[in-house]
């Protein structure tokens, strides 16, 4: 047997094999989804933001390593959580993102090396970085309209938050008129709500004396503040603010904000609002990692908690060619402190069967406080990792809530080992239904072989078929799911539209009254039409997020087209599944998953019940329209006005389908320097060739 790592040293993502990378990137997801809801949604986190960036980096860097894979749920296209329902929803007017993170300089490095490569600098062209301390708050959006506070929300999901502008007007460093000559029509400020240490400190001893509920940290008193339906409480709490950034506004960047980061602060001073300090302007690594150490040999002498330090892209303009990804902008980038480590005992080994059928091995602990967090489960990945890590039950481990995956396991302690200690015998057969459990080869997990006739699967499949970003029905809990599959009041998902026929039932059930029942109802009857990618998402098809169901949706365009090109596509010498490996991001292995769904009488049937029930909208793309707008594009050769990645983010704003390679259905060829067999194989079909001028003009005269 081999040794146990080292925990300075966890499995590298290289040693991966694909299998075992799928699996891992559906754990982290779901752990991600849960302490989302947790920090977002409720105000209520048990991980420490180290903790919970750790988990976020493993996760996109095996993404980024295994670009194949895009399973349901992605974290990577999701910023928060739903906002809570007690609160009034406001749309933000331009998506509130998260960051991207990093963790150490190699990381940070190639986030500039990246950026100057997207922008098409060279390696050692000079680049202005701002960078800032991360403030561990709330952020929140202040809408002004002539110069006059409209409104203030919560991040929310990034796309959707909570209306919270009594609570905002109560904080003293929030000004309700923007000051100054230089106020613009429109302009929304973003920034963080936080207490400071000492205000704190005062808060909870006055908390404490009156026999009153004590917060954990900052963060967690500045939530509850400013979630106060009384405005009368918020304001009697020592909330204060910072501006650190902006939404849409009116004007040009330049009229506006002075054209960067720099002079977009001296604006927000102008207008009233206080900026975080220290701050500092780089142009080099070493300029950016001399900041971060000040700062983090520092930290503790600042007046409030911070939990790394954000690297911007310092020139709008810059910024607005980087762009965005799903869920952070391109243009920056967040240095994350280091988590913590402890010791203690595995008291067990459980296993969970997952809505794929993998039996996944989590670990039971004796409780222990990990960076002021309570810890008592961690995930043990599959029955390869027991073994490596010789982890056995009974054994004391070392447990940190970061890297690999968190909480995480990173060794066993041999020399505290006990006589009692057992080795764990990996299951053959699933824990919840019996059924066979194997393994393919080439394959780290074990799944259960008893398909929807197993509970844990069809459970976990109903589940996810009502999460956010599928049908999304409000009043129907997991536990419910579970309860009512029990029950037999819902087998698949078109059942769920079927629940109006059993009122009486749902009504003489626990905790069910006659309006939670009809809640429940109308929250279903008002899924009965849905947009073709949350409909795709929704079905749970291994590997597709609701980026890759988008990508589907753009391509195909109706639910009908993609099921005649599914179908037709199983002659893998054919135009459809040359179209369909031939689609951006979609490879030969996303394809053999999607195939295999499609063409699975079993699932073909539910989709056929579930097309009896609701109606599902054709994609509409939001794209800016121009004649390319549907137009499938190849780019090939060395592009010299701008780079691969802008040329493509350009095409798609504008509408267009990228793929990587040319066939019958190529509309245009982009060609180049140095290009190669593609140019040889465009003329071959006659598709148009243009030069990166002619695009670069077509594109632009041509945008609506």
């Amino acid at each position: 047997m081999s040794p146990p790592p080292s925990p300075n040293n966890p499995p590298a993502i290289t040693a991966l094999t694909e299998a075992e990378a799928r699996l891992e990137l559906t754990k982290l997801a779901k752990e991600i989804a849960h302490h989302d809801h947790l920090y977002h949604g409720l105000d209520a986190p048990i991980l420490d933001d180290a903790t919970y960036d750790q988990l976020r980096q493993r996760h996109q860097t095996i993404e980024q390593s295994f670009p194949q894979l895009n399973l349901p749920d992605s974290p990577s296209l999701k910023v928060g959580a739903k906002p809570l329902s007690s609160f009034h929803k406001i749309t933000h007017a331009s998506p509130m993102l998260s960051l991207n993170n990093g963790f150490d300089e190699k990381a940070i490095s190639e986030f500039l090396i990246r950026t100057r490569r997207f922008l098409g600098l060279d390696d050692d062209a000079q680049l202005a970085i701002f960078a800032e301390p991360k403030i561990d708050g709330l952020s929140a959006s202040l809408r002004f309209e002539n110069g006059q506070l409209i409104h203030g929300a919560t991040r929310g999901d990034g796309e959707v938050g909570e209306d919270i502008s009594e609570n905002l007007k109560t904080i003293a460093d929030i000004p309700h008129h923007l000051r100054g000559n230089t106020v613009p029509e429109l302009i929304e400020i973003r920034g963080e709500v936080y207490m400071e240490r000492a205000d704190f400190m005062t808060l909870n001893a006055t908390q404490k004396q009156a026999g009153d509920k004590v917060f954990a940290n900052p963060r967690n008193a500045a939530a509850g503040a400013l979630r106060q339906l009384d405005p009368t409480i918020t304001q009697k709490r020592p909330l204060r603010f910072f501006a650190y950034s902006w939404g849409v506004f009116s004007g040009t960047a330049q009229q506006t904000l002075g054209g960067n980061i720099h002079a977009a602060r001296h604006h927000f001073q102008q207008w009233g609002f206080p900026v975080i300090a220290p701050a500092r302007l780089c142009r080099t690594l070493d300029e950016i990692m001399i900041f971060y150490d000040e700062i983090s040999e520092n930290r503790s002498q600042l007046a409030f908690d911070i939990d790394g330090i954000v690297y911007k892209v310092n020139e709008i303009d810059l910024q607005a060619r980087l762009g965005t990804l799903a869920r952070a902008p391109r243009w920056a980038i967040a240095h994350k402190f280091a988590a913590q480590k402890a010791i203690t005992r595995l008291k067990r080994i459980a296993i969970q069967v997952g809505r794929t059928g993998a039996l996944t091995p989590v670990a039971h602990l004796e409780p222990v406080n990990v960076g002021g967090v309570m810890v008592a489960r961690a995930s043990l990945h599959n029955e390869d990792e027991i073994m490596r890590k010789d982890i056995r039950e009974g054994d004391h481990i070392v447990v940190q809530r970061a890297g690999d995956v968190i909480p995480q396991i990173v060794e066993s302690l041999p020399d505290k080992r006990h006589t009692d200690s057992t080795e764990f015998i990996f299951p053959h057969h699933c824990p919840e239904c019996g059924s066979i459990a194997t393994r393919r080869e080439g394959e780290a997990v074990r799944r259960c072989t008893g398909g929807l006739s197993c509970p844990a699967q069809a459970v976990e499949g109903l589940r996810h078929f009502i999460s956010r970003n599928a049908f999304d029905i409000e009043g129907l809990g997991a536990k419910h799911v579970a309860s009512f599959w029990q029950d037999g009041l819902l087998r698949e998902p078109a059942d769920l539209f079927h629940l109006h026929q059993k009122k009486e039932r749902l009504r003489q059930r626990e905790g069910w009254g006659a309006q939670s029942v009809f809640n429940l109802l109308a929250a279903i009857e008002a899924r009965r039409k849905i947009d073709l990618p949350r409909f795709l998402y929704a079905l749970g098809i291994r590997q597709f997020g609701l980026e890759s169901a988008k990508l589907l949706a753009h391509h195909y365009g109706s639910l009908d087209n993609i099921m005649r090109a599914m179908a037709d596509a199983c002659d893998e010498t054919g135009d459809a599944y040359a179209t369909l490996v031939n689609i951006d991001q979609i490879g030969g292995v996303m394809a053999k998953d999607l195939l295999t769904f499609f063409n699975n009488p079993r699932n073909l049937a539910v989709i056929d019940h579930l097309l009896q029930e609701v109606e599902v909208d054709s994609f509409k793309t939001e794209h800016q329209h121009s004649v390319i707008t549907g137009k499938t594009i190849v780019f090939t050769g060395k592009l010299s006005l701008m780079s691969r990645s802008e040329a493509k983010a350009n095409a798609e704003r504008l509408g267009a389908k990228v793929a990587g390679s040319v066939s019958s259905r190529t509309d245009y060829l982009v060609l180049g320097q140095d290009a190669g067999s593609k140019a040889t194989k465009a003329r071959a079909l006659g598709i148009e060739i243009l030069s990166e001028q002619q695009w670069r003009k077509l594109c632009d005269e041509n945008a609506i």
